[in-house]
């Protein structure tokens, strides 16, 4: 804050008698310049914070120019806290990559854990096998075992066994497949024939029973024969014929048995006939049909 003195003529004051010394004005001098007030020796040394106060000489002339007051030096700028250091690219790649090796680590971890398990279970098994084998079996048990091994290879077997049927009208025979005695296994029954999935050897047989109340002396024929598509017309296999299988009026009876080995290719049917249907006796324990691969 600046206070300035004015003329004695121009003030109010001097002009209604106010003496003019009272603002240290001096009304025979007129070249007085501007003069610095003395200050405190603690406002000097404050003087970078306010301004210096000075006094005009009222009686200078209005003209003259003020001296400038010395510019006042600005506040020093905030520090920065240097607690809170801003995080840079390298940092966030280091931290990257070390959640990823942590990472890394504990697949391993796991990997690892599970080959041991892996392990110690084979170790208990290979224990559990030579246990099992160094260990003395009953000879009931062996038997046992030995019995089952071959139904087994038995059920496993290509074989087919048909029993006769009664509901006959003509030839070839017609054969009951499934009930009672009979049974496919691996072979097909169709159109009244065996048919062969595999080319190999089979043993083929047939059985069959005649029988009547009046003695014609008739040949009886019995006949196993094959067929195939590559191959035109039938193949006979075994044949048996009967003759003076009777004699005089009475009831007779005679039985007719074929089995033979032969090599079957794959595609072959097998089927039988007889020379009179109704002398056969289609009971199933008396006429049956049949093969087993070897």
């Amino acid at each position: 804050m600046q206070a300035y003195k004015g003329r004695a003529g121009s003030s109010p004051r001097a002009q209604s008698g106010t003496n003019p010394a009272f603002f240290g004005c001096h009304m025979e001098d007129h070249t007085k310049h501007v003069q610095p007030v003395p200050l405190p020796a603690m406002q000097q040394n404050l003087n970078y914070m306010y301004p210096q106060i000075f006094w005009v000489d009222g009686c200078a002339d209005a003209s003259t120019s003020f001296t400038p007051a010395p510019p006042v030096a600005p506040f020093p700028p905030p520090v920065p806290d240097r607690r809170k250091k801003p995080r840079n690219n390298r940092e966030r790649r280091g931290a990257g990559f070390l959640v990823f090796s942590l990472l890394i680590l504990l697949a391993l971890a796991g990997v690892g854990l599970c080959m041991f398990q892996i392990f110690h279970l084979e170790k208990e098994l290979a224990e559990l096998r030579e246990s099992t084998s160094t260990e003395h079996i009953p000879p009931a048990l062996e038997k046992l075992i030995g019995e089952k091994e071959q139904l087994m290879k038995k059920e496993a077997r290509k074989a087919a066994h048909l029993t006769g049927s009664p509901a006959q009208r003509d030839l070839p025979l017609e054969w009951e497949p499934i009930s009672g005695h009979a049974y496919t296994n691996g072979i097909q029954y169709r159109d009244r024939g065996l048919v062969i999935n595999e080319t190999g050897l089979y043993f083929v047989y047939s059985n069959v029973l005649f029988r009547g109340s009046v003695c014609t002396s008739q040949v009886l024929t019995h006949v196993v024969y094959k067929r195939n598509p590559s191959s035109p017309g039938s193949h006979v296999l075994m044949e048996d014929k009967g003759i003076n299988y009777c004699t005089g009026q009475t009831t007779w009876a005679r039985k007719s048995y074929l089995g033979a080995l032969f090599k079957l290719r794959k595609m072959d049917s097998l089927h039988v006939n007889v020379s009179k249907i109704a002398l056969v006796n289609f009971e199933e324990s008396k006429t049956f049909f049949g093969l087993f691969k070897f």
